[in-house]
């Protein structure tokens, strides 16, 4: 009897031929579309519009001879995803919509929907690989990166579950962008020059600020310039401190106040802005360009410093607190005072870093072998043994 499988087409190429190849490997495939965002108010032209990749989606089920369905989920997403991150925008945090979306809609309530459609297994685009083994005490599922490096998202299924990977399958995992591409073009699918979605998971490419003005006011503010040479930085822990001093030391930010620099301009809200950030600030006369070390949305104050080395925008550990704490490897979870070595990213597409893993009573502490640059606290980190994605969690 043959197994099924509900594809989440979204209308795109990776999708597409997810839904071909299984259907090739004799299961039975059922495509269904996501409706989850519908106020294009705030995208950037049409890059993402709903409606044409829903008709893309439907065309290409037609093509494949697979049944097709839509559900409309736009009263979840904007309940699970759009309002946490005005919420953490608000409070000076840097949310990633993408892999809430992953933990929250697509692997939690679309799960549930395939399930109760009788399916074995959802299956998606990602490009991430499962493999499975057996031991005498349970089923292990490992998520594994993709094959084609330069598409690997393996870090926006950081979140997922043991339970979710025994019934996820991962079609293109294997194969490099230009192999899909080809397949598509061979089995004469609509989506196949089709460009990658860009911006925010299910909403496309946005302006953020006109997006979070939906819900955060504008508000004016100040912009101050640090000095490279700020004293805050040459601060060191004493040679005879204790680990647990070390760890604080490295993970902990520096905190700014406005007498610590210079004023050189003004914005419409810190909570617009993000650690790192270059764009937006407005900013000419200096010598080299202006990026955001620091916000401080209390008192709506953004602490700049000049060019992509200044120290203010470096350190090389950081806390994940005990509840942010996620192991997708579950059987490999710490004890308190347990270390591990690692290999960790702290955004899409940064190449993986050796790291060490200290769990202590506070959380998990995560100290890089060489600093890393913008530690957002709201985004996500995610380490690695390998090619397998270990865990993930909040950074605090």
């Amino acid at each position: 009897m043959k197994q099924t499988v509900v594809v989440g087409l979204s209308g795109g190429v990776d999708s597409s031929v997810a839904a071909y190849l299984l259907k090739e490997q004799g299961y039975n495939v059922i495509g269904l579309f996501m409706k989850n965002w519908h106020d294009e108010s705030v995208t950037i032209s049409a890059e993402c519009p709903w409606l044409e990749d829903s008709h893309d989606a439907m065309i290409v089920a037609e093509k494949l001879g697979i049944p097709f369905q839509t559900v409309d989920l736009s009263e979840q997403y904007k309940e699970r995803i759009v309002d946490y991150m005005f919420d953490e925008y608000k409070n000076g945090r840097t949310p990633n919509p993408d892999i809430l979306c992953n933990r929250e809609i697509k692997f939690d309530l679309f799960l549930d929907i395939a399930l109760s459609l009788n399916a074995d297994f959802v299956a998606t685009g990602h490009y991430c690989q499962k493999t499975t083994t057996n031991t005498s005490k349970a089923e292990i599922h490992h998520l594994l990166a993709g094959n084609d490096s330069a598409k690997d998202q393996s870090y926006f299924l950081c979140q997922l579950t043991q339970n979710q990977l025994s019934k996820v399958l991962f079609p293109i995992g294997h194969l490099k962008k230009h192999d899909v591409r080809k397949i598509a073009y061979e089995q004469e699918l609509v989506t196949a020059e089709k460009k990658d979605s860009q911006g925010l998971c299910f909403i496309g490419k946005v302006r953020l600020p006109d997006f979070l003005q939906q819900q955060l006011a504008p508000k004016k503010g100040v912009i101050i310039e640090i000095p490279k040479d700020f004293q805050g930085y040459s601060i060191a822990p004493t040679n005879n401190s204790n680990q647990q001093e070390f760890l604080n030391y490295h993970s902990s930010k520096v905190i700014y106040s406005q007498k610590d620099g210079l004023i050189v301009g003004e914005h419409q809200g810190a909570h617009y802005f993000t650690k790192g950030q270059r764009k937006g600030l407005s900013v000419g006369g200096t010598v080299e360009p202006l990026f955001v070390l620091d916000t401080d949305v209390k008192n709506n104050i953004i602490y700049t410093g000049q060019g992509k080395s200044h120290p203010g925008l470096y350190r090389r550990g950081l806390l994940v607190k005990s509840p942010d704490i996620h192991w997708v490897r579950e059987d490999m979870t710490l004890n308190q005072g347990d270390r591990l070595e690692v290999q960790a990213r702290i955004r899409y597409r940064q190449p993986l870093e050796e790291a060490k893993l200290y769990l202590e009573e506070e959380g998990l502490f995560i100290l890089f072998e060489h600093p890393q640059s913008a530690i957002a606290e709201g985004q996500f980190v995610a380490w690695y043994n390998g090619s397998e994605l270990l865990g993930s969690g909040v950074i605090s």
